[in-house]
Formats: structure tokens, C-alpha cells, sequence
């Protein structure tokens, strides 16, 4: 080949080069979209020729088109992983994405470990499957995991109803020349879980009276949001009558009033009490009745000082040993016996300290001429409905 003839094909193809980009393998580029149809993507990045990128390297999950996620004349990112070759060259759009929130995410993962920072950065984290040990996630195009432990802060064996939320989460883990990130949405919750508790502990009182919703049921009582925080309610605090479960009287997501009894802000405990938001029943049976009264019932229990007699049913006077015969006697088994119905006299009633005191001697010596009874309430109230006015 002549002289002359090699530096004219030079100048052909310096000036085909004019205005190529300087650009090189294993780097980050900007390109052009040129060229969409559901396959892939044509890219100009000034090379000799645009480039194909098929779908499953413009974005994660593979799309179901590639004019999903881009339009012609779109301005994107692209990693070159080679040039030349038939095709021109290979590139990707997820490589690219991904080398940029690689660094996204160990900024925000810096910004959240620095001991002076106030506040947290998140991510949103989609949900896409469960797999062994947890769940599998995408952030911004990455794949992500989080394990089991850190979704909930409680632990969770059906993790099935998370696939297709999105959720924040802070990253914990990053390795990318690994392409391993993990996530955590427990840590994000035990720091807000934290701040509500300061927030909480500096407002409420032992004495509050507050509106709170049912968490969880457990068989000594009842754990009730009060705002951000969980209290205990215990299962003797749940109602005035007896309870054999806290599913009795409560379910979860119900909300209820709850009695602040007991805040401890160093080990972060409340004890609650659904019964003091209500009217003790005692009360309102003892207001059936005058001291003076004379009402028979049932013995239902022998004690050191006396005997407990049921005026209604869960509902009890005590007979003190003095008052349960005319002679000295040692012991209540020398006088009564359980299952004996007796007559008595009231003698007192304590509203404070929800106590009936009930004397068999007293009705003995006074009762000749007294109409003894069992209170029924709901009969005489239906006999003074039917009483003919006068």
C-alpha cells in the first residue's frame, strides 16, 4: 500500500472518530436513548456505534418491557463492561445504578453510626419474596436482605404479609464488592420506639387516666400501647371480676382505658389497670343495702376471726367472731358450719374500704319482729314498677 493511500485511510478515519468520547471499559458513562422496543434499549455514548441494552440490565427485577423503564431521548447512566465485538460493546444500566447507591448507601450508613448525628437517614426497602431466614428486598435497584430477627421487634413466624409493602429500613451490612446488603427495620424501630418512650415518659403520671390500644395478649396479662409505649396490665388489674384469661375481657387492637398505677423510667416499665377506669361493682351492690338491715345468706367460709357469709353471689360480709353466738366460743366452727344459712343484722357498712360487717346475735336478740330477707334488687324494683299509683 502507498504512502499517500495509508494517510488518507488515517484521515478517513480520524475524521469518522471526531467527536468520540474518551471513554474506556469498566467505567461510568452518560448516554442517549436512541431507541426503545420491549427487548432492550439502543445507547449512544459516542462510540463508533450505539449499543443494545437488553431489559435485564436496565433495572432489578427484569422488567416486563424495556420501555418500562426508559423512553427515547432519556438521559441515563450506563457501565461499560466491555467494547467491540459485533454488538459494539456491553453495557448496563443496573451496574451503573447500582455503583451510585453503593455510595448512597454507605453515606447514609456513615451519617447513622456517627455518635453526633440527631436524626436518622432511611431507605425504602420493597419487599419481593421470603426466603430461609428472612425476607428479600430491593433498595433503589440493589437487592437487599433482611433477616427474620430484624423486621419486627418481636419475633414473627408467618413473614408471608410483608411481600409486596414497602417498608424503611436502615442499612446495617454493606459489602458491595460482595453485592451484599443488609437491612434492618427492627433497629429503626427501637429508635423510635426510644424516642416516644422519652417523649412519653416525660409527659404521663401515675394517677393518668389515658386511651390506649390491645398489643398483645399473654396469660398474666395484657401488654396496651399507650402512644408509643407498651404497659402491662395485669391480669389481676383487667376487670373487678374474676378473670380465668386476659381474652375474657380484652382482644388485640381493641382500645380501652387504662389507670397509670405504676411508672419505673429506669427499666422503662408502666403497670396499667383497666379495672380503676371503672366503677368497682362493690359499690354499687352495697348501696342496695342500710346498716340496720336484716338479711339472711349463706356460710361460704370459716376464718381465725369470724365467718364470711354470701349476701349475693361474689358478694360477701364478714360475721366476726364476737358476733357469731351468745357464748365464748374459740373457734367459728363451734357456732357455724360451711353451707349454713343464717339470718344477721348489718351493722356496718365501709365504702373505703369496701367492707360489711354482719351480726348473728344482733339479729337473734332484735330479729323477733324483723323481716329477714335475701336482697333481691331486680324483684323489689319490678314490684315498685307494678304498684298501682295511689
Amino acid at each position: 500500500m502507498s504512502e499517500d493511500l495509508k494517510n488518507e485511510d488515517m484521515g478517513n478515519w480520524l475524521e469518522e472518530s471526531e467527536g468520540f468520547k474518551d471513554i474506556h471499559e469498566h467505567e461510568v458513562v452518560e448516554g442517549t436513548v436512541v431507541l426503545v422496543n420491549r427487548d432492550e434499549a439502543y445507547v449512544d455514548i459516542g462510540y463508533k456505534q450505539e449499543i443494545a441494552i437488553p431489559k435485564k440490565e436496565l433495572a432489578y427485577p427484569e422488567p416486563d418491557s424495556a420501555e418500562d423503564v426508559v423512553k427515547q431521548g432519556d438521559k441515563i447512566k450506563v457501565y461499560i463492561q466491555s467494547l467491540g465485538g459485533e454488538n459494539g460493546g456491553v453495557l448496563s444500566k443496573i451496574k451503573a445504578d447500582a455503583e451510585v447507591v453503593w455510595d448512597e448507601l454507605r453515606a447514609i450508613k456513615a451519617h447513622n453510626d456517627d455518635e453526633d448525628s440527631n436524626d436518622l437517614q432511611t431507605v425504602d426497602a420493597k419487599i419481593n419474596s421470603v426466603v430461609k431466614g428472612g425476607l428479600t428486598a430491593t433498595v433503589n435497584g440493589l437487592r437487599g436482605f433482611i433477616p427474620a430477627s430484624q423486621m419486627e421487634l418481636h419475633f414473627v413466624k408467618d413473614l408471608s404479609g410483608y411481600v409486596g409493602q414497602t417498608v424503611k429500613a436502615l442499612p446495617i451490612e454493606i459489602e458491595s464488592h460482595k453485592r451484599r446488603l443488609v437491612l434492618s427495620r427492627r433497629q429503626l424501630l427501637e429508635r423510635e420506639r426510644e424516642a416516644k418512650q422519652q417523649e412519653i415518659f416525660s409527659t404521663i403520671h401515675e394517677g393518668d387516666v389515658l386511651t390506649g390500644t390491645v398489643k398483645r395478649l399473654v396469660d398474666y396479662g395484657a401488654f396496651i400501647d399507650i402512644g408509643g409505649v407498651d404497659g402491662l396490665a395485669h391480669i389481676s388489674d383487667l376487670s373487678w371480676e374474676r378473670v380465668s384469661h386476659p381474652s375474657d375481657v380484652l382482644k388485640v387492637g381493641q382500645e380501652t382505658e387504662v389507670f397509670v398505677k405504676n411508672i419505673d423510667p429506669e427499666t422503662r416499665r408502666i403497670s396499667l389497670s383497666v379495672k380503676q377506669t371503672q366503677r368497682d361493682p362493690w359499690l354499687d351492690r352495697a348501696e342496695n343495702y342500710r346498716e340496720g338491715d336484716f338479711i339472711e345468706g349463706k356460710i361460704v367460709k370459716l376464718a381465725k376471726f369470724g365467718a364470711f357469709m354470701e349476701i349475693e353471689p361474689g358478694f360477701d360480709g364478714l360475721i366476726p367472731m364476737g358476733e357469731l353466738s351468745d357464748r365464748r366460743i374459740e373457734n367459728a366452727d363451734e357456732a357455724v358450719a360451711v353451707g349454713d344459712i343464717v339470718k344477721v343484722k348489718v351493722l356496718r357498712i365501709d365504702m373505703k374500704r369496701k367492707r360489711i360487717s354482719l351480726s348473728i346475735n344482733r339479729a337473734r336478740r332484735e330479729g323477733a319482729h324483723a323481716n329477714f330477707k335475701r336482697y333481691q334488687p331486680s324483684v323489689e324494683a319490678e314490684e315498685v314498677a307494678e304498684a298501682p299509683a295511689e
